[in-house]
């Protein structure tokens, strides 16, 4: 790659500077941005010169919430995404034929309230496929899992196995295991499927980092665990990472970060740098496990409250004391608020002990009181959000939460509110493709247009140029932060080249849009 090429004929959009149509790239840096008439005479000689032919050019995308282990294994992995139970079960079938007996079959994706009817489904149905292969298919929320009964036998899970803490084995009305495992229950068999080494994951890594490039990412924050980091750092050392990589790391194994100073080991640039410690403060809207102000509709169940605001401060304070800001997973209201009483605290702590004023932030907020927006951007909160979240879940939470849905997956009025709001995909959970978030984000629509022209409560719509945004500019440690704009003098050369401007095309076609180019640092890591 010669250190200095400029890319002209391009056409900018309005997400950067739309007068220019040149950038000249220096060292895997943007030098300038500008018209090719001012910059072509600044240019060295041996300078490489690319014409985009007006195709356009946004700058790299990120994901601010993926599980990039989770995802590399879910390329390899049964796809459970169905829409029915007969096509999923007929799915495990084909994978059964193909896999040696004794050999575990995994998948991920299934939602039991896409199936008609919405039940889930049961260990002797997996039986039926096979007894000789353990069999562990994962929900979509990552929050409930299905086996069959040589997995829970594997597991040492049966009648008199008791409900871990903060988990659920579904039962029969004899008692006997269902197959269906909630929340830390799921643990007990995925614990038990045979570990792959750092090796191994590093090289899937690799595949799902082909992946991500073909559909426009450059950068993700990751929310995997120490396997997935360790896997990281080989690619590192073996100079084949090329996604800014932000390394969350669970709060629960606070010690072992302090102890082996994960901080330190995760400063590894341009490419990957420690992120967020990960707490958990409540399940998820499907298995009814997000903890609500008050009951699910036409229940007497609120949810469940995995986590205090005295813990919440508790786990601030040690990770302030290393630079550790928190991220924490709050899907309902009660939740939320939960962690805001959290956060008051350990803002309290900051202020007295005059240490700054870390980028905390809320993942997911798919229901939140409007008091509560209000909290947030006093506290200087980030809002940390999955626009597809809202299109896959809309008509289980019109169920689930009713009129309440009017103040869920409420994007624009955090925009309005003034929140730094970032957009990822939580994939596995939904797909990665930032194309199907935007178009999420703007028409709160499927693709298929449901529930229609509208959208899904169209209050919560946001404008395209602010999606891009949320996919594109940095965290910062306050709501109104000042950001420099992507693809701005000194900024890394990470962009994407498309055949259309999305600014100019119909929503229809927004979320089939893919890049013809990815450049990251400036070396071009995909074409098409």
């Amino acid at each position: 790659m010669t250190k200095d090429f400029l890319i002209y004929n391009a056409n900018f959009t309005k997400i950067n500077d739309p007068s220019a149509d040149a950038l000249w790239i220096s060292e895997g840096k943007v030098k300038a941005v500008g018209s090719t008439s001012e910059l072509r005479d600044a240019l060295p000689k041996d300078a490489h010169w690319l014409d985009l032919e007006g195709q356009t050019v946004l700058p790299g995308l990120n994901d601010f919430h993926l599980h990039l282990q989770y995802l590399a294994d879910r390329l390899d992995a049964i796809n459970c995404e169905t829409d029915s139970l007969d096509e999923l079960l007929r799915r495990v079938q084909r994978r059964a034929d193909l896999t040696p007996a004794g050999e575990w079959i995994v998948g991920y994706g299934w939602n039991q309230n896409d199936w008609q009817p919405a039940e889930y489904g049961t260990a002797a149905q997996l039986d039926v496929i096979s007894q000789k292969h353990p069999i562990l298919l994962h929900a979509k929320s990552l929050h409930a899992a299905w086996a069959n009964s040589l997995a829970m036998k594997i597991a040492g899970i049966d009648a008199a196995h008791a409900d871990p803490e903060k988990g659920i084995i579904m039962r029969d009305q004899a008692g006997e295991p269902t197959g269906i495992l909630l929340e830390s229950a799921v643990l007990l068999v995925e614990q038990r499927v045979p570990k792959p080494s750092p090796e191994a994951i590093a090289r899937k890594i690799l595949l799902a980092q082909t992946h991500l490039h073909s559909i426009g990412i450059t950068g993700v924050h990751d929310f995997d665990r120490f396997d997935a980091a360790e896997a990281l750092l080989l690619l590192v050392e073996q100079d084949l990472l090329r996604l800014r990589v932000s390394q969350n790391l669970p709060s629960e194994q606070y010690q072992r970060v302090l102890e082996e100073n994960w901080r330190t080991k995760l400063t590894r640039p341009p490419y990957l740098r420690p992120g967020w410690l990960k707490l958990f403060a409540d399940g998820a809207l499907g298995p009814q496990s997000a903890a609500l102000l008050s009951p699910y509709e036409n229940s007497q169940d609120a949810g469940l409250l995995l986590l205090s605001a005295q813990d919440l401060a508790e786990i601030g304070i040690a990770g302030a004391k290393d630079g550790w800001p928190l991220a924490v997973h709050a899907i309902g209201d009660r939740a939320v608020r939960e962690v805001l009483d959290g956060f008051a605290l350990l803002r309290d702590y900051e202020r007295q002990k005059r240490l700054p004023r870390l980028p905390h932030r809320i993942e997911h907020i798919q229901l939140i009181h409007p008091q509560d927006l209000r909290r947030m951007r006093a506290l200087e909160i980030n809002a940390s959000v999955q626009p597809t979240h809202a299109t896959s879940d809309m008509f289980t939470a019109d169920h689930h939460w009713g009129d309440r849905c009017q103040f869920a997956y409420a994007y624009q009025s955090m925009i309005e509110q003034g929140l730094n709001v970032r957009f990822g995909s939580d994939a596995p959970v939904e797909h990665a493709n930032p194309f199907e978030g935007l178009f999420a984000a703007t028409t709160r629509q499927r693709p298929d247009r449901k529930p229609g022209s509208e959208g899904w409560y169209p209050r919560q719509r946001v404008s395209l140029f602010d999606a891009l945004k949320a996919f594109s500019l940095p965290f910062s440690s306050g709501s109104n932060g000042n950001h420099s704009m992507p693809l701005s003098t000194g900024s890394f050369a990470d962009l994407i080249v498309l055949d259309k401007d999305p600014f100019k095309v119909s929503a229809q076609e927004l979320f089939k849009l893919k890049p013809v180019l990815t450049m990251v640092s400036g070396e071009i890591v995909f074409s098409r």
